[in-house]
This record gives structure tokens, sequence and C-alpha cells, in this order.
């Protein structure tokens, strides 16, 4: 977020990357990734960036180095360094400050929406390093229950999540895990901020045009919205308006599509009821 704030500023005064980086005695790599929220913030630095953007009276300062400060805090999900991959830590920050969070997800239910056998099951199964220990699951089922808690936060964000009916078929874990995990979907499509569609099978796939996405929305109104991407070694995080807008305009065509989020639960009941869970 920092970031992001930290680029529109250079950008509105059509500084480039290697003067802000001579600023601070840095490269302009070093900005990149500064304003990709890829590395820490030293206060002194983005003090400098802000007298050279022309932020220069208390006012407008306080607040952007506040944030400098806050940046540098541990995030909670320091606490399990051991099995978050640091690819995607920015993205977890980026979450922890959404007031909004769109997500469609195409063969997997959404991280903040898994019950704990759910994610075991998907953790064991999906895995890329190999079979893992009970210790190892143990500690990524755990890291996502406390990702979780965001959304039961005093200052929780809205979720408004479509999962592909491909994704509430039976191929992770046993029938019970899926019966269990669908039951706490309809739960879940009760409270208050979170949204829940299922877009059904007819329309499922080719719409998303490259599978599952998230976009983030803040409540400063200079931070831009955030698209965010995973794949199996990475993530991409778009916040262009011309990316961004079509993100959204996909995000809505999908939601056209979707049951409405007041038959979801009705939608849950039938659909295990059809895959006999």
């Amino acid at each position: 977020m920092l970031g992001a704030r930290l680029r529109r500023l250079r950008e509105s005064t059509g500084i480039t990357r290697e003067s802000a980086g001579y600023q601070i005695r840095a490269s302009d790599s070093k900005i990149s990734r500064m304003e990709l929220g890829r590395v820490g913030f030293k206060e002194r630095d983005v003090a400098d960036l802000l007298t050279l953007y022309g932020v220069v009276t208390d006012t407008d300062r306080a607040p952007i180095l506040a944030l400098a400060r806050e940046a540098n805090r541990p995030g909670w999900w320091r606490a399990f360094a051991d099995v978050v991959p640091s690819w995607s830590e920015p993205y977890l920050g980026l979450e922890t400050a959404a007031a909004l969070i769109r997500t469609y997800h195409l063969h997997l239910i959404p991280d903040l929406l898994q019950t704990e056998e759910y994610a075991r099951a998907v953790i064991r199964q999906t895995s890329s390093r190999g079979v893992l220990s009970d210790e190892v699951v143990d500690r990524m089922v755990a890291m996502r229950t406390t990702r979780q808690r965001l959304l039961r936060s005093p200052d929780a964000p809205k979720l408004w999540a479509v999962v592909d009916e491909a994704a509430l078929s039976p191929r992770i874990g046993s029938t019970a895990v899926l019966r269990a995990q669908l039951a706490y979907l309809a739960e879940l499509a009760t409270a208050s901020n979170i949204i829940i569609q299922v877009l059904p099978a007819a329309y499922g796939g080719h719409v998303s045009a490259g599978g599952t996405f998230t976009i983030l929305r803040f409540t400063e109104p200079e931070v831009p919205d955030v698209v965010h991407i995973e794949h199996q070694s990475g993530t991409v995080h778009l916040d262009r308006p011309e990316d961004v807008d079509r993100y959204e305009e996909l995000m809505n065509r999908i939601g056209v599509d979707s049951v409405t989020p007041d038959r979801t639960p009705a939608y849950l009941a039938r659909l295990g009821s059809r895959l006999g869970v």
C-alpha cells in the first residue's frame, strides 16, 4: 500500500526511478522493489523521497511516514516464516489492509473460507514440496486458520467470493471433508461481511480466461485497487487502471452468471445431495 502510494507520487511528478534512487543512494531496481512492496522501508528514505516528490508539509507527510513505520512492524505471518513463502508476504500484507476482497476461485475453495480438514487435504494433495511431515502440515493449517481471523476482526473487510462449481467436487479429501466444507460455506454465506456465490458448471472455466484471481480495494482513495494473480512459483500484482478495470469487468460478468447470494445456501445443499455428500 505504501509502495503504491510512493509510485503514484513519483509518476505524478514525472521523476524517473533512476532519479528517485539517486535521492536515497540506491538503484532504480530498489525503487521498483519498494514500489512493489518487496523490500522494507526506511523512514529516512521515505522522507527523502517525499521531499523529492514535493510533499513538504507536515500534514501531508505525517500519514505517509506513519505508514512507513507501520510497514516495518512484523506482520502476523512472520510467526509462520517456516511455512510461508517469501513471495506470498506482500499479498498477505495487502489482504490484511484491504477493505474489500473480491475473489474468483476456479479449482479450490478460497483459503479464507476453508475448514481445517479441507485445508489439510488441500495442503497434502497440492504440495509442490513432496510428502510433508505431519508437523509441517499442522503449521501450514495453523497459518491458514490464523489468516482467517481477519474475517472476524472488529475492522473486518468485506469478502465477496465466487467459487466455481468445479472447486466443489470430491477431488479434495474424503466425502466427509467435503460435506463439512459445503456446510461451512453455507454458514459463512449468512455473515454480514461475506458474500458467497457459486458459478454453475455450465458457465465455468471459459469466462475466467486465466483462472483464479483476487481484486483488493482499500479505504484510502489515493491507493489503487490491486489485482492479485497467483501461480505455482510466485504471484503477479497489477494496479494499472486499465488492468484493474479489465479484471473488475470480468468479475462483474462472473457474478452475473453465478447463483445469487441469497440462493447460495440452498444451492450448496442441492449440490451436496447430487454429489452424494
